[in-house]
């Protein structure tokens, strides 16, 4: 379907938040999707690509999408789609997060890097509907302070109190910083949790997953209730390409949310 930009920002250095706006009022008015989900963002002649939503259902009308340049879409979108531009949008897909199970639990949400666009979105969920969730965690650890996305909302997000945010750089070089500095698995053990009644939603790099999860489990965490957002080189988003095939799972049928039970059986969806 048809949407308009209504507005381009850019977040860090090679990835602008797009604001979208379907073209039809009533589909603008009733569009509604499930955090973790995506959708596939095509411009005509070009292409088109999976994109996760970065921002809740909650806050209707408007559909973000945080784009980092890196490919013929991605370059085109930068350099020549401007406010005012239509796009097609095509979604939701995939399953998100299993919302209703996070309900009068504890959320732990973590992220590394870019991880934080489909965490945001939850993030922004948990908040909008606080009176549903127990704790709200985030724990959210990039390379350097210049890299850290939706810093400003964050950090008025830890004056706000409804949530626990901790963020951390791997390395200040020199710029100001309030975080710690340090990897984001770290954060980890600044933390008491009650594992009984946490939910971990994980979203991140292949290294990022490797030391992550591997903690969470020694926390105590069971691995049905971790869960992680793997957007593994979908491509078509409905199973048809077969680039994010693993085995039987397709990465934007089956998922891009796995339990960590149902993805350890398959560890090149989570390495690779």
């Amino acid at each position: 379907a048809p949407a308009r930009v209504m507005r381009v920002q850019e977040l860090i250095p090679g990835v602008r938040l797009f604001d979208l706006r379907f073209s039809d009022p009533e589909l603008a008015r009733t569009f509604t999707w499930r955090p973790g989900q995506f959708v596939e963002l095509s411009v005509f002649g070009v292409g088109e690509g999976p994109f996760s939503l970065p921002s809740s259902p909650t806050r209707s009308g408007i559909l973000q999408l945080a784009i980092r340049r890196a490919g013929a879409l991605t370059n085109f979108l930068f350099d020549h789609v401007n406010e005012g531009d239509e796009v097609g949008l095509r979604g939701p897909l995939g399953h998100g997060f299993p919302i209703e199970r996070f309900v009068d639990q504890d959320v732990l949400l973590v992220a590394g890097g870019l991880g934080m666009v489909p965490i945001r979105g939850l993030l922004q969920y948990l908040i909008d509907v606080r009176h549903l969730f127990g704790r709200v965690v985030l724990l959210y650890g990039s390379r350097s302070p210049e890299q850290v996305l939706f810093r400003e909302e964050l950090e008025t997000l830890i004056r706000r109190r409804d949530a626990e945010i901790l963020l951390s750089v791997d390395a200040t070089n020199g710029r100001p910083w309030s975080g710690r500095e340090g990897v984001v698995t770290e954060l980890l053990d600044d933390i008491k949790i009650d594992v009984g009644r946490t939910f971990a939603a994980a979203c991140g790099p292949p290294v990022f997953y490797r030391f992550m999860l591997e903690k969470l489990v020694k926390r105590g965490f069971a691995k049905d209730r971790i869960f992680l957002s793997l957007e593994r080189r979908m491509e078509c988003g409905i199973g048809k390409c077969g680039h994010c095939a693993v085995g039987y799972t397709f990465t934007c049928l089956h998922g891009p949310v796995f339990s960590y039970w149902d993805a350890i059986n398959l560890p090149e969806l989570i390495y690779q």
